[in-house]
């Protein structure tokens, strides 16, 4: 009995703290979440006894919940890596017209960046125009903007 209640505490808590995730939450993000508060309700049910059970179920629950979502937002993190690193590789070496990719690995997205128009502006700083795609579940979104080289060599988005 006590069990069953500590898992429906679990769940609770579980179905509580993701029901709070919106739209700025990764899909990576809310499974991780999901999966993170089981396994530490399930671990937190564990310790103790008695009151002390359900507290450490509840607990573990928490803790879980947020480990979860921190690895499943890290995650997400690498499809940004992919994207930053072609992006400034793109924006320093590749020919106007010409498209470099990346792709994820681990989970498919993907995207390219093709450099459109480059020119020096009136301070004398580098600039190139750019085409940007990205794509994530079979879904393709694509963006424009310039980037300037910055004194350190990086490429600063400035719309």
């Amino acid at each position: 009995m006590a069990s069953s209640k500590m898992i429906a505490l679990s769940v609770a808590l579980l179905v509580g703290l993701t029901a709070c995730a919106d739209s700025q939450y990764g899909q990576k993000q809310t499974v991780g979440a999901v999966l993170g508060g089981v396994a530490g309700g399930l671990l937190g049910s564990k310790v103790g006894g008695g009151s002390g059970k359900l507290a450490a179920a509840a607990a573990g629950t928490v803790l879980g919940v947020f480990l979860g979502s921190e690895i499943g937002k890290s995650l997400d993190k690498a499809d940004q890596g992919y994207a930053s690193r072609t992006h400034q590789a793109a924006l320093e070496t590749s020919p106007t017209g010409k498209e470099t990719g990346w792709r994820n690995p681990d989970n498919g997205h993907s995207g390219s960046v093709t450099p459109t128009k480059t020119y020096q502006s009136e301070s004398g700083q580098y600039c190139r125009e750019y085409q940007q795609t990205v794509t994530i579940d079979g879904r393709t979104e694509s963006a424009h903007g310039t980037a300037c080289r910055q004194p350190d060599g990086s490429w600063k988005i400035v719309n």
